[in-house]
């Protein structure tokens, strides 16, 4: 009875989180959603008041709200950048946007006459490739995104609007270094702007710099009030006024902060043992992150109150590493296997763009911590046969509020359902999966452009490869 209860009570804590986007309307009015989905010249989104749809030509951008997974440092939950320094002309968004793809031809037609370096003309091209490029972030497709701003930087090297958008599609990558650049060159031209102070206390935050984050963030709040940044410097000050006496280390790809209690010996022990499980899982998924991923060791009593994880939670990855480490003098096989699991999850948010749903990041850091599911099967069975599998769906999102046991069946059937996909089709497949989840509009999509096969049919599946087994 304890069993079929607890299935039932996890069936209605993961019911999936809203992502919150932000609906902006040329008109400035802005639109809270829980869901917004752009098809073709609609925008389709979901309200307390139920689904609504308006014109796309009223929309002049959609700022998505934190991906509601628990991976990545807490200014992944930052807005765009809202600066609009270039003067667009009305008829140029609806130019370089038609019939829902971007008219490359005319595009190509502008950059000629930019040529001629005409202030007006070279305006005209910048404004139209900030269009496509928030065309290509409306689908969450990065790459393309990117690669039009890059191009309206070779007609306009140092516009603003260009260099923050760059900074920001860079931070969503964990690109730490790149943002910095970018954001350097913003600020030589507005040097009190409050947005290059925000994204640059995310990208000093990201690369284990709390002085330079907290200062950022300071800055950017004396010169405009904004939410996102009092909670993101909140958690960075308390971070600094407990690591304020703590000892650091560096590797090749981890710079560490621990506690004095913590022995030097068995610090670098760690960082010699992360060195091995980060070439191990590059390997594994065919990525290497671009900037060193930082790491803090701390006491039991330090670690519960800095990172207010939950009680079963043995660790926690939220841009850094965060392992409590009180009372040991070596890297006991225990420690080695969370600090693989935990590395598996960098690896994963950064390769995705911080878009991997909390079931496949959950299960694919098992998988490759060395877990399989042959002790869980005949339980994930007999809950199945009397519920149904826990939907995919109801576990993209964050898992912090669950209590250990519904915890425990969520990561069970995560663990078996990677492990059916690695078993039927392969690491390599997996590996692409990841890759497009960067650029797909949703996670489930990219499963099914790499895999031909949908949440639904991967659920159904997985349980017959445990009847199996």
């Amino acid at each position: 009875m304890r069993s079929r209860l607890s299935f039932v009570v996890a069936l209605a804590l993961l019911a999936p989180a809203a992502a919150a986007d932000t609906i902006v309307l040329k008109n400035g009015r802005r639109i809270r959603a829980d869901y917004v989905v752009v098809e073709g010249d609609r925008v389709r989104f979901e309200t307390p008041a139920g689904w609504m749809s308006l014109p796309l030509s009223l929309v002049d951008r959609i700022e998505a709200g934190p991906a509601g997974n628990d991976f990545g440092h807490p200014a992944a939950r930052f807005s765009a950048p809202a600066l609009e320094s270039v003067a667009a002309p009305d008829d140029v968004a609806a130019a370089v946007l038609r019939n829902g793809s971007v008219d490359r031809e005319w595009l190509a037609q502008l950059e000629l006459q930019a040529r001629s370096a005409d202030p007006l003309v070279v305006g005209r091209v910048v404004a139209a490739h900030h269009a496509a490029a928030q065309f290509f972030l409306r689908r969450g497709e990065l790459e393309p995104a990117m690669a039009h701003y890059r191009r309206a930087l070779h007609f306009a090297p140092d516009e603003p609007l260009v260099l923050l958008h760059l900074a920001y599609l860079h931070l969503r990558r964990s690109e730490f270094t790149a943002a910095l650049d970018y954001l350097d060159r913003a600020r030589r031209r507005i040097p009190d702007s409050p947005d290059v102070a925000k994204l640059a206390g995310w990208a000093y935050y990201g690369s284990n710099r709390l002085e330079q984050a907290v200062t950022e963030w300071r800055r950017a709040l004396a010169l405009r009030p904004d939410a996102e940044v009092a909670a993101a410097l909140e958690k960075a000050e308390r971070d600094l006024a407990l690591e304020s006496n703590f000892r650091g280390g560096q590797s090749r790809h981890f710079t560490l902060r621990y506690d004095g209690n913590a022995r030097p010996e068995l610090a670098y022990a760690i960082l010699s043992v992360l060195e091995e499980h980060f070439a191990a899982i590059a390997a594994e998924l065919n990525y290497t992150p671009p900037d060193p991923i930082g790491v803090v060791l701390y006491t039991d009593r330090s670690f519960a109150d800095i990172t207010r994880a939950p009680a079963w939670a043995s660790a926690v990855n939220d841009g850094r590493l965060r392992v409590p480490v009180q009372g040991l003098t070596r890297v006991t096989p225990e420690l080695a296997r969370v600090l693989r699991h935990e590395l598996a999850h960098s690896f994963l948010a950064q390769k995705t763009g911080g878009r991997c749903p909390v079931w496949l990041h959950e299960g694919v850091a098992q998988w490759i911590e060395g877990q399989r599911s042959r002790e869980v099967r005949a339980a994930l069975l007999a809950a199945a046969q009397t519920h149904g599998p826990l939907p995919l769906a109801a576990l993209e999102h964050s898992w912090t509020q669950l209590p250990a046991e519904t915890a425990s069946l969520a990561y069970a059937w995560s663990l078996a359902v990677v492990e059916f996909i690695i078993e039927t089709y392969g690491l390599r497949d997996l590996e692409r999966v990841l890759a497009r989840i960067a650029v797909s509009a949703t996670a489930e999509q990219a499963f099914q452009e790499i895999l031909r096969t949908g949440y639904a049919e991967l659920e159904q599946q997985t349980l017959r490869y445990l009847s199996r087994h």
